[in-house]
């Protein structure tokens, strides 16, 4: 029963945490298939991989040193993030190399980066909560590891590897070499950072201290990064606004369709009001479409054809101005 309970408290909340991410990704969202996949690559590879590497390498250098304390700052502030990190990034890297398409932004890659982070989380947490928790202490030592690792630092993954998915992102949105190699390992770089700063200070300063202080810093940046979220939110509006509006004007889609398609709200109200009308899945894609057409028309201004821009564009306007008239002969 205790595993069972580590097992549960373990994945449903970073589930739960993977869904807040995927709902701020307002506009454009990206395949489920495709975050159920950075999320079980978390889980079983970043994890699993981390797991191995991380026991022979503390192994090795508690051998060399004869250490305990060495042996714990050592891996808590170079190795595991080093390692952890690394595996994390690798899964947003092949998004990015195999499903160019579908990273088109910003938050795209806070959103790959973090989901894959839950993933690695899930299966951490399940360790710690039943190892340090349960057989420790059993089922009080279970529920104050489910309160530290859930609660004070459930976001705590998900902060670092955003980096890695901002670098790519920024990659993915400009041209010249500094952009297309080094953002990516000035990403990797500041996620390595972020997470040694936490591990150091909870190997330094032990116990109620360290964990305080290393929960402040964990939630103060993931509220930065919620505000970089906002921006890039409004960043995709905007885009929305600029690059729909000529779909009005070829009829494509309506005003009240243009009107609807630029806010996330206003969205969300009519995505609930298809369900009750049996219209939510041609509601949803004609929506998605609008961001995606929006997204699209911008890489396509600012890089031209670029692994043809202008056909995707096509067949996005012929499929939208499809599910525009079926929506209106609804009403």
């Amino acid at each position: 029963m205790g595993f069972l309970a580590s097992l549960l408290a373990g994945i449903f909340p970073m589930l739960f945490y993977a869904w807040i991410l995927y709902w701020l990704d307002r506009y454009e969202k990206e395949p489920a298939a495709l975050l159920g996949g950075v999320f079980s690559w978390g889980v079983a590879i970043a994890a699993g991989g981390a797991f191995f590497i991380n026991t022979v390498l503390g192994v090795s250098v508690y051998a060399l040193t004869q250490s305990q304390a060495f042996a714990d700052l050592t891996m808590g502030s170079l190795v595991a993030p080093l390692v952890e990190e690394s595996l994390k990034g690798m899964a947003v890297l092949l998004v990015f190399l195999i499903f160019h398409s579908e990273f088109d932004s910003l938050l795209d890659g806070i959103i790959y980066g973090g989901i894959t982070a839950l993933g690695f989380a899930a299966a951490e947490n399940t360790y710690y909560i039943y190892t340090y928790g349960f057989l420790e202490d059993g089922w009080g030592g279970l529920m104050q590891l489910i309160f530290i690792r859930v609660i004070l630092v459930g976001w705590q993954h998900p902060f670092y590897t955003a980096f890695i998915g901002m670098g790519v992102a920024v990659a993915r949105l400009n041209k010249g070499p500094f952009f297309k190699v080094g953002m990516p390992v000035v990403g990797w770089a500041v996620a390595v950072f972020t997470h040694s700063l936490h591990n150091t200070v909870a190997v330094l300063i032990p116990g109620v201290a360290g964990l305080m202080i290393g929960t402040f810093l964990d939630w103060s940046g993931w509220l930065g990064l919620f505000v970089v979220i906002l921006w890039a939110t409004q960043r995709e509006k905007k885009w929305i606004k600029t690059h729909l509006s000529s779909e009005v004007e070829a009829q494509i889609i309506t005003p009240e369709q243009y009107h609807i398609a630029s806010s996330a709200w206003r969205q969300m109200a009519t995505r609930a009001q298809a369900i009750f009308k049996a219209k939510y899945r041609p509601t949803n894609r004609f929506y998605q479409l609008c961001g995606e057409l929006a997204l699209k028309k911008y890489q396509f201004r600012k890089f031209g054809e670029e692994r043809g821009n202008s056909e995707t564009i096509t067949k996005l306007q012929n499929e939208m101005q499809e599910l525009s008239g079926e929506l209106r002969a609804a009403l």
